[in-house]
């Protein structure tokens, strides 16, 4: 039935001129050649297309059959696989260009997500012969074809371990590797435009093509990818997609020096860039960069020829794109890319100029979340691994403004103590013979003590809540008292200490008198009514506040234990507060 419909819809097209076929005739057609090819008359309808007399009926209706065409080619096991095969060859040949762009990419769109991989590379192939038939006219047809199919290639999920991407279930190698393949004639196509004219227009439209094809990989999927080195995999198609990326950049005339500073560049404002600043999105240039330094991918292409402080000037800015985020992946290559960049450097060589910039604060104030809010363990002990290191490479002037600042802005107690703890290390150098300096000895430092001797509300601070840094300043102060004696006064904290009686040390007493007795009241009242309870026999919960927050409920048992470790706390600051009141006591005690 289906089959003498299309006979007939053909017959009667034959004697249509000018190739004035009805929407009538389009419907007809469609419709009877679907069926057919559905009902598996792929050779009936093969010979039909082939027919010389039908050649116009074809060019102008036959990418209508792309979609019942494609359904049973991804098949793969249907026994009308040749006929179908055949018929696609004849319609690449035959129809029209653009038509058939549309066909096939609407095939590519309307994909399940169970059969991106197979689609894309299934219709790879057709899609590049019909884009080459384009001609000098392709350039925004290929574009169009490339966002098509990266936009589907973006929903693969990203293998992860070394296994998953030799396994490829889900494909996204697969698709990768294919696409390298895809634009190899549109990138020669650039190289030789290169190549003959020595020069190549950054307008061209084909070249921009390719540029957001390689920008939009290293966003999608590749800023998501953990490469793997040769050692856990010996062939990874995914680090093969990622040089290939970095090599056409090259190719079509992008160097990878100037893509790195692109962002120091904007900052000194050279005419020309704001224009630009769209075809180069940030979060694409982080990977490539993670890419150079950290899996030291095409580094055979990237001249070594920055000094050490200016890659890591340069890669700030996309360090601080990656800390900024929640996801981990982007955390990690964050961290790996601050690392690899610090590691250049010199310790104790960063110039305390390099603070002005927006960057040296927000990336350390990105680095405190991380060790601070993101939930996994391992990225919080790298991310303080970081941070460490990145405080050894500035110079002593750099470290001295990074500790105020920090001080100021962290708001963490857990990072006001860890930054006092490396104030005392600097103390501690400097008090050394030959390593005098006029930052952590003297008039620079008694402002910085003054930071980290205080209680931001007096008696009433929580204790608790800012336990390390309290215990880490009472331990400092402890260490100056014993290591700079008085009659030497290096550090002036002699000078000062009448000061910091008053403003710390009187407080603090204050404040650890008013805490204990407040919990040793609660522990009695908390241990009375257990005994009450346990006489009436009932299994009562309770609240407690600690910090100004309500904990939630709890037995009577684990209150005790809350109050009883609060109230050994306590007593660790007492021991430290009570040792340095015996230093100042002695110092004060009159000579026998």
């Amino acid at each position: 039935m289906a089959l003498d419909q299309l006979s007939d819809v053909v017959q009667r097209c034959q004697t249509v001129k000018d190739e004035s076929f009805s929407p009538e005739d389009y419907d007809l057609f469609t419709a009877a050649g679907r069926t057919c090819i559905e009902q598996g008359d792929s050779a009936q309808v093969l010979s039909i297309l082939v027919d010389e007399k039908n050649q116009n009926i074809v060019r102008c209706m036959g990418w209508n059959l792309l979609g019942p065409l494609v359904k049973i080619l991804l098949k793969k096991e249907d026994e009308t696989l040749p006929h179908c095969h055949a018929i696609l060859l004849h319609l690449l040949e035959v129809c029209s260009p653009k038509e058939l762009l549309v066909g096939l990419l609407e095939q590519v769109e309307e994909a399940d997500s169970g059969s991106i991989a197979e689609m894309i590379t299934l219709l790879l192939k057709p899609l590049q012969t019909v884009l080459l038939r384009l001609g000098m006219k392709k350039a925004s047809s290929v574009g169009m074809a490339l966002s098509t199919l990266l936009a589907q290639v973006s929903r693969l999920p990203v293998p992860v371990t070394a296994e998953q991407e030799e396994d490829d279930v889900f494909g996204l190698c697969r698709c990768c590797s294919a696409l390298l393949q895809f634009v190899k004639p549109f990138v020669e196509e650039i190289k030789e435009v290169v190549k003959d004219n020595n020069r190549l227009s950054k307008d061209n439209e084909l070249r921009v093509e390719l540029l957001k094809f390689c920008m939009k990989s290293l966003s999608e999927p590749l800023l998501e990818v953990q490469l793997k080195d040769t050692d856990t995999l010996q062939r990874s198609p995914l680090r093969d997609f990622a040089t290939e990326i970095l090599i056409i950049l090259s190719d079509i005339g992008e160097s990878l020096p100037d893509l790195l500073s692109r962002n120091v560049l904007r900052r000194r404002k050279v005419p020309g860039f704001l224009e630009e600043e769209v075809r180069y999105p940030k979060e694409s240039l982080a990977c490539m960069s993670h890419l150079l330094f950290v899996d030291h991918i095409a580094v055979d292409i990237f001249p070594a020829v920055f000094s050490p402080i200016f890659v890591l000037q340069c890669n700030m800015e996309y360090i601080e794109l990656l800390l900024s985020r929640t996801e981990e992946y982007r955390l990690q290559k964050g961290l790996e890319l601050y690392e690899k960049s610090l590691a250049r450097v010199e310790e104790n060589s960063l110039p305390v100029d390099l603070l002005e910039l927006k960057t040296f604060f927000s990336v350390p104030q990105n680095l405190v979340k991380v060790m601070t809010l993101c939930p996994d363990q391992t990225l919080r002990t790298k991310g303080l691994k970081v941070f460490q290191l990145s405080i050894d490479k500035f110079n002593t002037e750099a470290k001295y403004k990074f500790f105020r600042g920090m001080l100021k802005t962290s708001h963490h107690a857990g990072v006001e103590g860890y930054i006092i703890k490396n104030i005392k290390n600097q103390i501690d150098f400097s008090l050394k013979p030959g390593n005098s300096n006029d930052w952590f000895l003297g008039k620079h430092l008694l402002p910085l003590l003054r930071l980290v001797l205080c209680l931001p509300l007096g008696p009433e601070t929580d204790l608790l809540q800012n336990l390390d840094r309290i215990m880490e300043s009472l331990n400092l102060l402890r260490y100056m008292l014993i290591r700079d004696k008085e009659w030497d006064n290096e550090t002036g904290i002699w000078t000062e200490l009448y000061k910091i009686e008053d403003n710390y040390l009187k407080p603090m007493r204050t404040g650890l008198n008013m805490s204990k007795a407040h919990y040793e009241a609660e522990l009695r009242s908390t241990k009375e009514n257990r005994k009450m309870s346990l006489k009436e026999a009932k299994a009562s919960v309770c609240s407690v506040t600690v910090g100004n927050e309500k904990l939630p409920n709890m037995t009577p048992e684990t209150q005790i234990q809350v109050l009883q470790s609060a109230l050994f706390t306590f007593d660790l600051i007492e021991s430290v507060l009570a040792r340095i009141e015996e230093i100042i006591e002695a110092k004060d005690r009159p000579q026998s």
